[in-house]
């Protein structure tokens, strides 16, 4: 049955939640461990204390899995920036201080930060379901460091876009080899700046 086969597409009853929340604590412990190989469906679902056909009830790839894990470290992220949000004095340095504290985060566990991102790479049709919602917590993180008074405009929504491709390009090129912390910085600051040329010059929008 599809609802049996899927049930994050139901509400989760709570011991639902806290079998998905042990599936995805261990994922990211291997991950951490030694990274993209590391992730073996068969134990994770031992050090979970699931079946093996449980877990691929809940994620059917180790792809699936990954990228849900990142979903679930992006939870946390914003949970912390809720806490303790930036304090930079302009949307644009705001969310440019929050995607570099994101990135100190990914950068004490890169075996982590690179499972999650191959995860990301590799991830085909099957799996946008969970692809659109890390984009879409990736959004939230950012408008949410924006610190906008109101919606943000559809040029502002632009820039986001084009500041999520760079922080994701960003960190390949990082994990990779091909980039320096220090350019990272450079390049998320520069990007964020969109944000501050595209805010309207007056209340009512219309620049």
């Amino acid at each position: 049955m599809a609802t049996e086969s899927k049930p994050s597409a139901l509400p989760l009853t709570e011991r639902q939640a806290a079998r998905r929340g042990r599936i995805l604590h261990t994922s990211a412990q291997l991950a951490c461990q030694g990274g993209f190989d590391a992730v073996q469906m068969r134990e994770v679902a031992e050090q979970s204390n699931v079946a093996l056909g449980t877990l691929y009830r809940y994620f059917p790839s180790k792809i699936h899995l990954l990228v849900a894990t990142m979903q679930d470290q992006l939870d946390h992220l914003h949970d912390a920036l809720r806490k303790r949000p930036p304090v930079s004095a302009s949307p644009g340095d705001r969310v440019a201080e929050t995607l570099m504290r994101a990135f100190r985060a990914l950068q004490r566990e890169p075996h982590l930060a690179d499972a999650m991102v191959r995860a990301l790479t590799f991830a085909d049709r099957s799996v946008s379901p969970e692809v659109d919602s890390v984009s879409r917590l990736t959004t939230a993180i950012i408008l949410d460091a924006m610190g906008l008074p109101g919606p943000p405009t559809a040029q502002q929504l632009s820039a986001v876009r084009v500041i999520e491709h760079t922080w994701h390009s960003a960190l390949v090129t990082w994990l990779s080899g091909r980039a320096s912390i220090a350019q990272v910085k450079i390049d998320i600051e520069t990007v964020c700046r969109l944000i501050d040329l595209t805010a309207p010059r007056d209340s009512t929008g219309t620049g």
